[in-house]
């Protein structure tokens, strides 16, 4: 799963892809290095952003969406936390909305896939939009996690959502310390037992906790841990990894997967 930000505000390439022209050439350059997903974000959800309007995210996101299906063969993802952007973008030709909120904020998000039958990627996170990153630890992370997708699921289910269209996300990053998101890659495997053997998509790709791990770098520079985390979470069952550098994520994640399978 690609990421493509069309915002000014995004970590690591805010305002690099905010016009049209832009963004359907990177699409088809991360086409060409093997993204299978391409995940349109039309909000910053780093730490200190501020939270736009549904009006001003369809604005961003709805041209790019539109001109990359009508391109395109690959699949297109919303990356969005409101049920109104997110039925826009599946009109527009979205096939999966990809929730960091996991229904907690906007619960009508599972209305629109389960009317289109889009795929639906919850995301686990905690606190609101505002606080979502500054919220104090939990003292047990892994059943934190489990407690929080099992919620979503439930919800998911009672809107109509069938299994099969549902990928769970472990939320790396958001509200976690360091440790904790260290620990969630290393019991992946765990985590997908005790969700019902749910997808997990995983994205760690340049995120802070691996400067806060391996010490201050900036995003651009982390992508050699980003690939270890990247292969980490494949031999512990990811099935979709999220990432900003797709060629090298590409080749780690499908040497990891070929690994295992001669094992």
């Amino acid at each position: 799963m690609a990421i493509l930000n069309v915002t000014p505000d995004s970590f690591s390439d805010g305002g690099r892809y905010a016009s049209l022209d832009t963004a359907l050439r990177r699409v088809e350059e991360i086409i060409g290095e093997g993204a299978d997903i391409i995940d349109i974000g039309g909000e910053s959800t780093r730490p200190g952003s501020r939270r736009v309007t549904a009006d001003e995210e369809c604005e961003r996101v709805l041209p790019v969406i539109a001109a990359i299906t009508e391109r395109f063969d690959a699949p297109v993802s919303i990356d969005t936390s409101k049920a109104e952007v997110a039925r826009a973008a599946v009109e527009a030709g979205a096939e999966i909305i990809n929730d960091i909120a996991g229904l907690r904020w906007d619960p009508e998000i599972a209305d629109a896939a389960a009317a289109t039958g889009a795929g639906l990627v919850l995301m686990h996170s905690r606190g609101e939009f505002g606080t979502m990153h500054t919220q104090p630890p939990v003292q047990d992370v892994i059943e934190e996690v489990t407690s929080g997708l099992r919620h979503s699921v439930a919800e998911a289910r009672q809107r109509g959502i069938r299994n099969e269209q549902i990928v769970l996300d472990i939320g790396i990053g958001f509200g976690k310390t360091p440790e904790q998101n260290l620990e969630l890659l290393a019991k992946l495997d765990k985590l997908s037992t005790s969700l019902e053997g749910f997808p997990l998509l995983v994205g760690a790709s340049r995120k802070s906790f691996i400067a806060k791990t391996l010490g201050d770098m900036p995003p651009e520079e982390r992508l050699p841990a980003s690939l270890a985390a990247a292969a980490v979470a494949v031999v512990h069952g990811a099935r979709i990894i999220r990432a900003h550098d797709v060629g090298e994520t590409a080749q780690a994640v499908r040497l990891a997967a070929a690994i295992l399978e001669q094992r």
